[in-house]
Parts: structure tokens; sequence; C-alpha cells
């Protein structure tokens, strides 16, 4: 008979989204800004008043040309998986509201994250967890160097910690604009979506 040996020492422990749930209907997230990537708990940096303004202001200038048929949501998590929820800064979703009364939604046709502290982050560990979910169009409002950064066209690259990224990136400064993917005939200004 083999016997099995147990593993010594430290390791790390994965969460799934019961569990995610559970942990905050207990108050253990309590002021925090969180969000459950690949079963790990990413504890974000409180948000700036500068911060909470453009994501209202760009979720605004976004619901001024999708109409009816797409949902703009704000800081509302994204279904990707067992072990990942993130909640970006805001997506369009194809649908209303109504259809989301009892699930998440699994995709959107539009993700921004507004980043000051966590450029790197939304860059690299976000653009690959977002390129992986076949998500088209995928743009960062970067606070720091008063920009958008457009990334388009995912792709598998083992390279990257969700083992995909977005082959194209187009910077944008004001008086440019942009138009959706999902969306082509529409289009906003730049200078809407900085302060």
């Amino acid at each position: 008979m083999a016997t099995v040996r147990s593993r010594a020492g430290a390791r790390a422990r994965r969460f799934n989204k019961g569990e995610y749930y559970r942990l905050g209907e207990l108050g253990f997230f309590q002021g925090q800004r969180v969000e459950l990537i690949e079963g790990r708990l990413m504890v974000l940096s409180p948000q700036g008043p500068t911060h909470s303004a453009i994501v209202d202001q760009v979720a605004r200038a976004l619901e001024s040309i999708f109409g009816p048929g797409h949902w703009v949501r704000r800081q509302y998590p994204l279904d990707l998986g067992q072990t990942t929820e993130p909640e970006p800064d805001v997506s369009v979703v194809q649908g209303t509201l109504q259809q989301f009364m009892n699930n998440h939604p699994t995709s959107a046709v539009l993700l921004v994250e507004v980043s000051d502290t966590t450029l790197s982050y939304d860059r690299r560990r976000k653009g690959s967890l977002y390129a992986r979910a076949g998500i088209d169009d995928y743009w960062i409002v970067n606070l720091r160097r008063r920009r958008l950064e457009v990334y388009r066209a995912p792709i598998p690259d083992a390279t990257r910690p969700h083992g995909h990224r977005y082959s194209s990136r187009t910077d944008l400064l004001p008086p440019a604009f942009v138009s959706p993917l999902a969306l082509p005939a529409a289009s906003v200004g730049v200078a809407a979506l900085l302060p």
C-alpha cells in the first residue's frame, strides 16, 4: 500500500464566488474595494474624488450614445467564471437592467477602467483578463497622462498573466474622438472622458 505525503509549509488559498459572497455577507470587506480575480482577493485603493467624478462622467458620455438595448453600468460585477468577478469602472452590456436581476452579465461590448493609482494593474492584469474573456473593446482613461488608451483585438499570449493580451493599442488625446466597436457610427470626444 502506497503512502501519501502531505505537503508541509505554506500555500495560497483561492476562493470561489460562493465563498467570496459569504465573506461579504459576514462584513469581511467592510469599507474596502475588493474584486475576486482568479480566486484571489484583490484589495484596491480607495477612490479619490477625481476618480469617482470621472467614472460618472464616462458613464454619462456613453449613455448619451448607447441607446435602448444597452445598459451602461458603474462599478458593477462582471461574471467571468467561478473564481473571477471583476468590477470594471464602467461596462456597457447588451440588454436591459431587468434582464440581469438574477445574474451578473458574463460579457460586455465595452469595458472602461479609470486609472490613476491602478494604471499598471489595469493595463497588465485586467487587460489580460478582459482579453481572455473575449472583450473586444477595452478602454483605460489614464488620469496621470490625461489620455484615453484604446485596446482591441484580443489574442492568446502565454507570457501574459491570464494567457491573453490585446494586439492593438491606440492612445488618444483631445480633441480626438473615439467610436465604440459595438457602435461604429457614433463617437464621443476624448475630452468628455477626461478631467
